[in-house]
């Protein structure tokens, strides 16, 4: 193959190797997997802290068999019995509620499958049939004392959603935080912030040597893969990046 003039003096730019299309598709697709695997986990796990709780929900019941609080269309709410006892998810639409963060407070609104809001009268009638929140369809999520992952739901009449002792219903009329109204809550994997932010940081680390090495200039080893991986999870990935250029540089000419 002829080479082309070369003058003394002259500055020789190397070209860079080029990325083939389907490199450059197959790269783009790993990253909208990644993004896909953080966005699309639909698996229901158990709630921590009064700040996971949010998306859809499925608040248990304190009962001897596995229950949760569900609506039907009408709006009436009752003991609804959970059939998946292994993941403990839903079977059913109406055992599911959307929290709905109040703007400004620490309480949320729950909406039914159904778009109204449990609601808790001034009689403890727990019910579901208003399409918009007021006072008596918000509820403040207190963390149990001395009980990791449990929950009391008090209304803002400072009474709680308990299930009666025969456990055949709910009722919001609880003056006290007490066994019957301690409730856990399943979420699904998505919304829960350590969760998401792990499958973020591990979406980052999803970047192939080759890629690197592109970035670079030149060819990495194993340490310097590593820092570069652990660099785009914390955020200073660039200024590593640079650093290693500008060794790669002083290496040549060195």
């Amino acid at each position: 193959m002829v080479k082309p003039l070369a003058f003394k003096g002259e500055k020789i730019t190397k070209k860079r190797k080029a990325v083939s299309a389907e490199d450059n598709l197959q790269a783009q697709k790993k990253t909208r997997e990644s993004r896909a695997d953080v966005q699309e986990d639909d698996r229901w796990v158990t709630a921590d802290a009064v700040g996971d709780i949010s998306g859809p929900v499925v608040i248990l019941l304190p009962s001897t068999l596995p229950s949760c609080i569900a609506c039907d269309a009408g709006g009436k709410v009752f003991v609804s019995k959970l059939e998946n006892l292994v993941e403990v998810e839903p079977h059913d639409m109406r055992q599911v509620w959307i929290v709905s963060k109040v703007a400004g407070t620490d309480n949320i609104g729950l909406k039914g499958h159904h778009g109204r809001y449990l609601s808790c009268d001034k009689t403890g009638i727990v019910s579901a049939q208003t399409e918009a929140m007021s006072s008596e369809e918000t509820f403040a999520c207190i963390a149990t004392p001395d009980t990791p992952g449990a929950f009391n739901l008090q209304s803002q009449r400072e009474e709680f959603i308990s299930l009666t002792d025969d456990g055949n219903n709910i009722r919001g009329d609880a003056k006290s935080v007490s066994f019957n109204n301690t409730v856990r809550i399943r979420m699904q994997a998505r919304f829960k912030p350590q969760l998401k932010a792990s499958k973020e940081m591990k979406a980052k680390e999803k970047i192939s040597r080759k890629e690197l090495e592109e970035a670079v200039g030149k060819k990495l080893d194993d340490n310097e893969v590593r820092a570069l991986k652990r660099a785009r999870v914390q955020g200073d990935y660039h200024e590593k990046l640079l650093l290693l250029r500008s060794k790669g540089k002083h290496d040549k000419y060195a």
